[in-house]
């Protein structure tokens, strides 16, 4: 007995040894193997990081798993991902990785995988990647597979499967997909068991029929694989929360398939209609009280290829039919549904839907609509009608969507149309026939994006085959009113082809204040060295004008409210097209003068805009406390009290929430100081100029008609040269600050020479008073920092060696002067004035000419 156990421990010994060597010893081989049959196999670059050959994760049999495998596409789809698989998993019989021919796969396990299917609008597809199947030799005997496919269980765990056809624009995505099947692959004819759980989308030609549908399928099908043909036995669907049951079958065929498809709903629940409705929208059906029926079934029969589609009989049918959720207040009664989706030829094209007598009631407000929808693929016919109340307060008490806020008043429609697409598309509106009204009243709305809850009293519209008037418009929110008509055309164009929404409208106002409609967004981080520090963005998204609207809007306003800004007898044009607002003729009453402004935002590209801006006889004060442009353009004028003009031409580039990037601004500006005076209190740079020089005192400067011109540039302000007088003294300016209001200015102060009595008070003294008053000097003065902190630099020294020597060369004139006049005299004398000299006293020149000379000698001694 103890041999024997000792047999059998040596035997188990050996066999956990040879469970943890086998891998280790096959591993590299079998990598091998893997590699050959995907360069033999596959036209794609397949990679993955890890091989992992492992006896005990699907013990009794062997796992090779790759871990974060790709197939990468070649040409035309280069470079894109067909598959990625964080886990690929193959389990085979342990005695497969001693065979020295192909290994035959029992088991399949994708786990986290992402697969993406596409056909190009030519029709080629990325999935076709498997190789032509070369011979061995001339003989033409087959190579031996790498890898033989007997399958009997795979499984594709928490997945996603993105289906994309260009040439069909069509796109089905499958989210959460988890798959499994059960069948013995080895065998011709076999049961294949399934179960399917995922969520669906579904685009088709722009328009989107499904958004995360829940499915869940549990199919049991009858795989023969020699003729193709699948066939379903035994079956459960649930689409939404809707159960449909399935027979038929799916044949494939070299260049055609075959589809033969029956289903039905189990019962005729209404309850059954309830689950067709998305559950985000439908909520949780638990519960819900319904009368009446609901019935869907429908036939897929026919032919699938390039040219033909199955034959569709679909339809849906309700009749006096109820429903009322357990939690709310408001039953839906007398409901009505009859649809049909038929196609009899197999052609696209001939695809139609027809939906009759589509009514409801809650309380006493009925509404009913019809229709039918043909020519689906080609010139798309559409007839439509509606009819009927609705008190909006009774939505949400009747029906669990989820709103954002609560409705309230009363919706009442007429309406008829009847057009077709092509017609739409070429505006040839004679071939549209619609017509009726709508009303909306009583209507109130809030949101977290308005500040003010938003009234509408009344607005009616009637509609014609072109466009729809609007009659009346009476809107309140907090202390703003609106009164608005107009018309909007090419409504239909807009609503079924995509084309812009056009319209030209006129609004009145008593009272309209800005921030009765917005609410401030939270700033995130701003930069303090950015060259847009108060252009920080503040939103998460882009504000961006709509590239459908090509609408006018003619207003008048008696008061306009705009942040700390009062407009009085604000008009305008304000037109919104291709993404641009471009703003005309808008004039207002302003800081007790007027504005006007012309200008356009953009938001197609980069966000831009181009603005001329004219505030005429403004108060400047009142200005710079209430307007930032002011305050980034001239600081100063805080400090100026007094009337003024400015033109302003402006362009530059925005952030996403449409405020100025400063760095981008160009342009030009035109002022003109009608009459002002300076208060220095206001201003540290006045204060320290005073302080700097005692014979300076701005609190006495007035200016009247002072005209300066500047420009922007790099996100700077540049000061053309201008001039001003501070009583006596003139003030020439050159310089510039930045909107961050860091300055680099050079003044000249052009000094009269009285104010330096101090430094060269002996040499004025010399001078006469004429003299004086003729003679200044030019102070060139420095200032850079900021408004707020002024650094001042002042030349005193160059400015008192200028004025020394003017005193110089003034006090030469005057000694040259005095000396000319005494010559003068001395020569008269001399001479004896204006007597004639005769010829016989010629002997007295030589005596005469050396007394000259004595006085000339005489004059330069003294000066000595």
């Amino acid at each position: 007995m103890k041999k024997a156990l000792k047999i059998i421990g040596i035997i188990a010994l050996v066999l956990i040894i040879a469970l943890f060597l086998t891998p280790i010893l096959f591993q590299g081989s079998i990598e091998k193997m893997v590699k050959k049959a995907a360069n033999d196999n596959v036209n794609a670059q397949v990679e993955w990081s890890s091989l992992d050959l492992s006896l005990f994760r699907n013990f009794p049999d062997a796992s090779l798993s790759l871990e974060n495998l790709s197939l990468i596409n070649k040409a035309p789809f280069e470079g894109d991902t067909l598959l990625y698989a964080k886990e690929f998993n193959l389990a085979m019989g342990v005695m497969q990785l001693f065979k020295d021919e192909g290994l035959n796969i029992d088991e399949i396990y994708l786990n986290e995988a992402v697969v993406n299917i596409k056909v190009d609008s030519l029709g080629n597809t990325n999935y076709d990647i498997a190789k032509t199947p070369e011979t061995a030799d001339s003989s033409n005997k087959e190579v031996k597979e790498p890898f033989q496919l007997n399958l009997n269980h795979y499984e594709i765990n928490s997945s996603r499967i993105n289906y994309l056809d260009e040439s069909g624009n069509l796109f089905l995505k499958l989210r959460d997909f988890n798959h499994t099947g059960d069948g013995d692959f080895a065998a011709s004819v076999f049961t294949l068991e399934t179960h399917t759980d995922s969520k669906i989308s579904f685009d088709y030609e722009g328009t989107n029929y499904l958004k995360n549908n829940s499915i869940a399928l549990d199919a049991d099908l009858k795989m023969d694989l020699e003729t193709m043909k699948f066939s379903f036995l035994d079956n459960e669907a649930v689409v939404n929360q809707l159960p449909l049951e399935f027979e038929g079958y799916v044949q494939v065929f070299e260049d055609y398939n075959e589809i033969d498809l029956q289903f039905s709903t189990p019962s005729s629940d209404f309850k059954n209609f309830l689950a067709l409705i998305p559950e985000t929208y439908a909520a949780n059906l638990d519960g819900v009280i319904t009368t009446g029926d609901f019935q869907l079934e429908g036939l897929i029969k026919g032919r699938v290829d390039e040219q033909y589609i199955p034959k569709l009989d679909i339809s849906a049918s309700s009749s006096n039919a109820s429903f009322q959720y357990p939690n709310l207040p408001k039953k839906v009664e007398d409901i009505s549904l009859n649809l049909v989706i038929k196609n009899e030829t197999g052609l696209v094209e001939d695809t139609y839907i027809n939906f009759n007598d589509v009514k409801f009631r809650i309380d006493q407000d009925r509404f009913a609509g019809s229709g039918s929808v043909k020519n689906l693929t080609t010139n798309m016919l559409i007839d439509l009608k509606a009819d009927g109340r609705l008190n909006l307060a009774n939505i949400s008490k009747a029906y669990p969507v989820d709103l954002e806020q609560e409705l309230s008043g009363f919706l009442d429609a007429d309406l008829t149309a009847n057009f077709d697409m092509n017609s739409l598309e070429r505006q040839a509106y004679e071939n549209v026939s619609a017509q009726g009204s709508m009303r909306l009243s009583k209507f109130d709305y809030t949101s977290p994006e308005l500040a003010k809850p938003l009234h509408i009293e009344v607005a009616t519209v009637d509609f014609t085959s072109d466009a729809a008037q609007l009659n009346n418009f009476e809107m309140t929110a907090g202390s703003s009113d609106v009164q608005m008509t107009g018309d909007l055309k090419n409504i239909l164009g807009f609503a079924f082809s995509d084309q812009p929404l056009r319209g030209t409208f006129k609004a009145t106002s008593t009272q309209f204040d800005i921030s009765d409609f917005r609410v401030e967004s939270q700033t995130t981080s701003t930069s303090k060295t950015s060259t847009s520090k108060t252009a920080s963005d503040t939103t998460t998204e882009a504000i961006q004008i709509p590239k459908f609207l090509d609408i006018v809007l003619n207003f008048k306003a008696e008061n306009v409210k705009y942040d700390n800004l009062t407009l009085n007898n604000a008009k305008g044009s304000l037109a919104l097209k291709e993404e641009n607002a471009i703003l005309k003729d808008i004039s207002a009453d302003i800081f007790g003068g007027n504005i006007q402004l012309d200008g356009k935002v953009s938001t197609a590209n980069t966000p831009n805009f181009d603005m001329n801006l004219s505030l005429n006889t403004f108060k400047i004060l009142e200005a710079f406390q209430q307007m930032k442009l002011i305050k980034g353009l001239a600081p100063i004028a805080q400090a100026l009290e007094g009337i003024a003009s400015t033109t302003i031409n402006l362009q530059g580039n925005l952030t996403k929430d449409l405020m100025p990037v400063y760095a981008s601004l160009t342009g030009s500006a035109w002022a003109k100081i009608i009459n002002a005076q300076v208060e220095q209190n206001k201003m540290p740079l006045f204060s320290q100029l005073n302080s700097q020089f005692n014979f300076l005192n701005f609190d006495k400067l007035k200016v009247n008609d002072l005209i300066t011109q500047f420009n922007f540039k790099n996100g700077a302000i540049n000061i053309e040269d201008f001039n001003f007088k501070v009583e006596d003294i003139k003030v020439n300016v050159s310089g510039s600050h930045s909107f961050e209001n860091s300055m680099d200015y050079k003044l000249s102060f052009n000094v009269p020479a009285r104010y330096f009595g101090d430094e060269v008070g002996r040499k004025l003294a010399q001078l006469s008073s004429a003299d004086l008053s003729a003679m200044s000097v030019n102070l060139p003065v420095g200032i850079s920092g900021s408004f707020s902190n002024p650094q001042i630099q002042v030349n005193t020294e160059r400015a008192i060696q200028s004025l020394t020597n003017q005193i110089v060369e003034a006090q030469k004139e005057k000694l040259k002067n005095t000396v000319k006049d005494k010559i003068g005299g001395q020569i008269d004398k001399l001479l004896g004035g204006d007597k004639a000299v005769d010829s016989t006293q010629t002997d007295t020149t030589q005596t005469k000419e050396g007394a000259i000379k004595d006085i000339l000698g005489g004059i330069f001694k003294k000066k000595n």
